[in-house]
């Protein structure tokens, strides 16, 4: 059965070019790495903690309206509204000895507004990611990689595979808290949302281009390593430029258009989704090539072929010849 292909056959020789993209991403990964222990990250209150103050208006007042006043105070702030009432809770970070002189920053930028206001609670609110969260947090998300490099290693039958897609995911989370740490962008409990976003997008690509290499192996089982790569993933670069673009071009509007709130968010999204691309396509194939020559590979293929039975052979033959 005939398809409509969107984008024409490519023969890109990715393998090739491992040494190029292995020094673009070192010299990427040295230079986030580098801002991030100079700089440091620029966390939210959700790890700070902060100065919390509960206003009620006595008029209709926008959100809008309200982060602008704050804004030309300089004071930067999160905005939460209660449903059915008037009322803002503004949130900003800081020691717990300032809250006092942060409260009286805020009501003096709410002043500007000119609507009634009464200002009804101030406190100081712990950070809402605790040492010992945190700490589960991390170990959560070890055991998580841990479990992909045996799920990859158990399907495609070579562990080398699994632990090169977990690279690569490092690779995309650390480019995105890179830049996050260089442009000191805030970093809150939304972007932790947006890395384990990015890290499934990730995997879930490397994931397709690893099937479709046991795919071509099964039907070219005298195929060695580099063309075996090359094929799948120009077999798929058509599949993976256009779901990729797709996704990037709706997050794209999403930080044109989603607003303040959105803006840190959709701008993770933006470097990570790009990153996976990018290291779905240009990077992983050269380390499983870098990694893989000899036996595990050999391991590999006897695998695929004793997997095989003619019948089955024959369908896939037919398949992928349609």
């Amino acid at each position: 059965m005939k398809y409509f292909q969107l984008l024409p056959k490519t023969h890109f020789n990715f393998i090739g070019a491992r040494k190029t993209f292995f020094v673009i991403s070192g010299i990427i990964m040295l230079a986030c790495i580098i801002s991030l222990c100079t700089k440091g990250l620029n966390l939210g209150i959700d790890f700070t903690g902060g100065t919390m103050v509960q206003v009620q208006f006595t008029g209709d007042t926008s959100i809008g309206t309200l982060r602008n006043a704050l804004q030309k105070a300089n004071i930067g702030a999160d905005i939460q509204t209660y449903v059915g009432k008037n009322a803002f809770a503004i949130k900003v970070k800081g020691r717990q000895e300032n809250v006092n002189e942060v409260a009286k920053q805020i009501e003096s930028a709410l002043k500007t507004i000119g609507t009634g206001f009464e200002i009804e609670q101030t406190s100081f609110i712990g950070p809402t990611v605790g040492h010992d969260l945190a700490k589960k947090a991390f170990l959560a998300f070890v055991l998580a990689l841990g479990a992909m490099i045996i799920y990859v290693a158990f399907r495609f039958q070579n562990i080398i595979w699994g632990a090169m897609a977990v690279v690569a995911l490092f690779h995309d989370i650390l480019l995105t808290v890179g830049v996050f740490s260089f442009f000191y962008i805030e970093v809150d409990l939304v972007i932790v949302a947006a890395l384990l976003t990015i890290a499934g997008f990730s995997v879930n690509d490397t994931i397709v281009i690893f099937d479709r290499a046991r795919e071509n192996l099964r039907l070219n089982p005298k195929y060695d390593l580099a063309t075996l790569l090359n094929v799948s993933v120009n077999d798929t670069l058509s599949r993976t430029v256009i779901t990729s673009l797709t996704v990037i071009v709706a997050t794209a509007i999403l930080y044109v258009m989603g607003g303040d709130v959105l803006r840190n968010f959709s701008l993770a999204l933006l470097i990570g989704l790009t990153s996976g691309t990018y290291s779905t396509v240009m990077l992983v194939p050269g380390l499983v090539y870098q990694w893989s020559k000899g036996g595990n590979f050999d391991a590999m293929a006897t695998a695929v072929a004793a997997s095989e039975t003619p019948n089955k052979k024959k369908h896939n033959k037919r398949r992928y010849q349609n």
